[in-house]
């Protein structure tokens, strides 16, 4: 039996809580999994794992050796990527959870700079606005933005951006301009169900509050985008999910002398899992490309 592949065998096992789950995550048939587990409770000679209709649950014993395992493979990993030197780069695979629009128009055009520092590297990119539970699909880091739902999440801020109003030049020459967050309530309004309805402005300390409501609300950003980009409306958004065409002057901020809150960019990791080296430097990636494009 290999011993490293035990241990990571029983590591996501315990991770995942059931032996398919960690049979899709390893890609191998679950059977090899439950074959992997019984093998190592017969070297040890120990039950690591309660087995019950509700899933599996490490026994005592199983989570002392599930938070050794887990420390043995990160510091193998941490070894490895020393051993091969700063030039020898990544191996392996990563998989990156992160929103869809996000992605497209910020990270992906540049990931090619990415793998080839790290040609031994393959990504995985699972692309959705939605959050997704980090552990069960395997997942090494997840870009997000806006505020974490997760208290226990192991996240680091990568940047902070502006959220701003925006609209096309063509809905705002129909529509006409909003000079007060109140105009708001007087004009067709996209709205991202995945973000509050009611958003405070301030401008020289004083505070407005606006509930905002339209006819037209999309659950992805990708529906946000074409429906601004159509002139259906305007939309309060971050600057991110519209840079290319705010510098192309496409769509245009409006009420700029107001401020809305601020929105940040995170790197969040699963919980109870060590950060990766792999995970570490994307994050590294992703921060440095957003600060350099400002």
């Amino acid at each position: 039996m290999d011993r490293y592949q035990a241990m990571t065998t029983f590591v996501r096992v315990v991770e995942t809580g059931s032996f398919s789950a960690a049979a899709r995550q390893l890609g191998v048939g679950q059977p090899a999994v439950s074959k992997t587990v019984a093998q190592l409770e017969a070297r040890l000679q120990v039950s690591l794992l309660i087995r019950t209709t509700r899933g599996l649950t490490p026994t005592e014993a199983g989570q002392n050796f599930y938070e050794r395992a887990r420390n043995a493979i990160q510091e193998a990993d941490e070894a490895e990527l020393a051993a091969k030197g700063a030039g020898g780069g990544l191996s392996g695979r990563l998989r990156v959870s992160a929103a869809t629009t996000f992605s497209r128009l910020h990270v992906i055009p540049k990931l090619p700079e990415f793998l080839a520092a790290h040609p031994q590297l393959d990504v995985d990119f699972l692309l959705d606005d939605r959050m997704i539970d980090l552990v069960a699909e395997g997942v090494d880091i997840s870009l997000r933005m806006g505020a974490l739902s997760d208290s226990t999440a192991v996240a680091r801020k990568i940047v902070t951006g502006r959220r701003s109003v925006i609209a096309t030049p063509t809905y705002l020459a129909r529509a006409g301009l909003p000079r007060h967050p109140a105009d708001l309530a007087h004009h067709d309004t996209v709205i991202y169900s995945q973000l509050p309805s009611v958003w405070s402005f301030t401008r020289d300390g004083a505070a407005v509050s606006v509930s905002v409501s339209g006819r037209l609300r999309v659950s992805a950003a990708e529906g946000l985008r074409a429906a601004i980009l159509t002139d259906m409306g305007l939309t309060i958004t971050s600057d991110w999910m519209f840079a290319p065409e705010l510098e192309s002057g496409s769509v245009v901020r409006v009420l700029e002398e107001w401020s809305l809150p601020l929105i940040d960019l995170w790197a969040v990791f699963p919980a109870g899992n060590m950060m990766t080296a792999k995970a570490r430097q994307f994050a590294e990636f992703v921060q440095n490309l957003m600060t350099s494009s400002g």
